[in-house]
């Protein structure tokens, strides 16, 4: 596409040559009308005017020149022969416009700049797009080696173990369940020892639930998947951290299980926290009701899953479901990149191949109208040379009627030309006619255009695949690069 106020691109300046139509005129049937001998004599009175005139013995026999009635006559059929004449020149004119119209060397000339312009535009095009792809191969390149590396430096051999949206839809969705389960259980539990009843209880439920379901999920999500580290440092913070965490579930819990066991009365008194604390360091397994051992023990279950959740929610080893996710995303990028440019080189290859391809019949046909048009600009000279042959042979009846009446009229011997024919003087017309072997170079310059034509097609077709090739290369090319480097 051509930016406004632009020169229009060279496919565009082909189409616009086909949709011009293929002249400026309406087409329109005229005949050449012959004259009526019968209703001309009448009109003229040619037999009663010729009795008239015999029987005054008019004209003389001595007479050299036509009289005045066949001066009528002859003039009569030299005006039908002007209006003829006028409308053979008409029809000429409407020829000369027609053959004008076909513009052969505006196409000549606009299809040998455009189709090699469009064949570099196609290149230019190529160009461009295969910078484009080299940028994002080399970023492609730079990720693989980044992968590479790491997978070299940690001693990783499997892919990452990403997770799909799915995956984690449905882990947030688990920690969603445990938190509420836990609301509620905590609630029911935490009732008897709060004196709000169940509404006291769930305030402290979703306290205590968010804080052993998300700390649980954070430890497993950031410190505990340390433990897969290669680096014997970080390792060992992983476990430590699984350690700590143990101890944090465990303690947590058991805080809640005492919170369950406190007395009402003391539950009324500011010092409800002393009390747990103090139960916790004194005896922290001294819980006297077993249904705080099952609160006790279902807290730590559903930390350890949240826990698990965390742990398993990317790849266990730090670091590489990053690189993973990356390395795919230029990899999707660069084979996206490399089809869509595939795919527009292909539509600009169509639509030039369509143009040149329209192009080339359109001169086919032009050049089928313009032999067209000589043809009937022959026949229209042949039938105006033979309608003059009907005007003279109506101009000889014409004459002959009047000239019979007179005789018949006559006491005298009719003048001496009476006997001559007559005939009218033609009318010749050969200007404008085309010049002896324009047809064949015409016929010579059409072929050429399209043999031009046919080049440029092949030529884009050559470019495409010279550009597929090319962009093949280059993944071809940056991995082998990098192989080097490496080495």
């Amino acid at each position: 596409m051509s930016a406004p106020g632009t020169r229009l691109s060279p496919i565009a300046r082909i189409r616009a040559l086909l949709n011009q139509p293929t002249h400026h005129y309406r087409t329109a049937t005229t005949v050449f009308l012959d004259l009526n001998v019968d209703r001309v004599a009448e009109q003229l009175q040619l037999a009663a005017r010729g009795a008239g005139r015999g029987s005054q013995d008019r004209p003389a026999t001595d007479a050299k020149t036509l009289d005045d009635i066949e001066q009528q006559i002859v003039e009569r059929i030299e005006q039908h022969k002007q209006d003829s004449h006028t409308i053979y020149l008409d029809h000429l004119h409407t020829y000369d416009q027609r053959v004008t119209a076909l513009s052969f060397e505006e196409r000549f000339a606009t299809i040998q700049q455009a189709a090699p312009e469009a064949v570099g535009d196609f290149r230019a095009e190529a160009t461009v797009g295969r910078d484009e792809l080299f940028v994002l191969r080399r970023r492609l390149n730079e990720s693989e080696t980044e992968r590479e590396r790491f997978r070299a430096r940690h001693r990783i051999v499997r892919p990452a173990r990403l997770a799909s949206a799915g995956k984690i839809i449905l882990k947030i969705g688990l920690l969603a369940i445990l938190f509420i389960i836990e609301v509620v259980i905590n609630g029911s539990f935490l009732a008897k020892a709060n004196v709000g009843g169940l509404l006291g209880g769930a305030a402290q439920a979703v306290t205590f639930a968010a804080l052993n379901i998300i700390a649980s999920f954070l430890w497993g999500m950031v410190l505990i998947r340390l433990v897969n580290h290669r680096n014997y440092f970080l390792k060992l913070i992983g476990v430590l951290s699984f350690l700590a965490y143990l101890a944090f579930a465990v303690a947590l819990n058991l805080t809640l299980s005492h919170l369950r066991e406190i007395p009402p009365a003391v539950s009324l008194s500011d010092n409800v926290g002393q009390e747990v604390l103090h139960r916790l360091i004194s005896a922290p397994y001294a819980l006297t009701d077993i249904n705080s051992w099952v609160f006790f023990s279902i807290g730590v279950i559903f930390s350890l899953i949240a826990m698990a959740d965390g742990l398993l929610f990317f790849d266990p080893y730090v670091g590489y479901s990053g690189l993973e996710r990356r390395w795919i995303g230029a990899t999707r990028q660069f084979a996206d990149a490399r089809g869509e440019l595939i795919e527009r080189l292909r539509d600009i290859r169509e639509d030039a191949t369509e143009a040149m391809n329209e192009a080339a019949r359109d001169l086919s046909v032009r050049r089928s109208e313009y032999d067209s048009l000589l043809q009937g600009r022959e026949r229209l000279a042949q039938r105006f040379a033979q309608h003059q042959n009907q005007i003279e042979q109506a101009g000889r009846a014409l004459l002959e009627i009047y000239r019979e009446a007179n005789r018949t009229s006559r006491a005298t011997p009719a003048p001496d030309h009476f006997a001559k024919a007559f005939s009218m003087e033609r009318i010749t017309y050969a200007s404008g006619e085309p010049a002896p072997g324009t047809g064949n170079s015409l016929r010579k310059m059409i072929a050429e255009t399209q043999e031009l034509l046919k080049e440029q097609i092949k030529a884009i077709h050559d470019a495409f695949d010279g550009a597929v090739r090319t962009y093949r290369e280059i993944d071809e090319l940056l991995p082998e690069k990098s192989e080097k480097k490496r080495a």
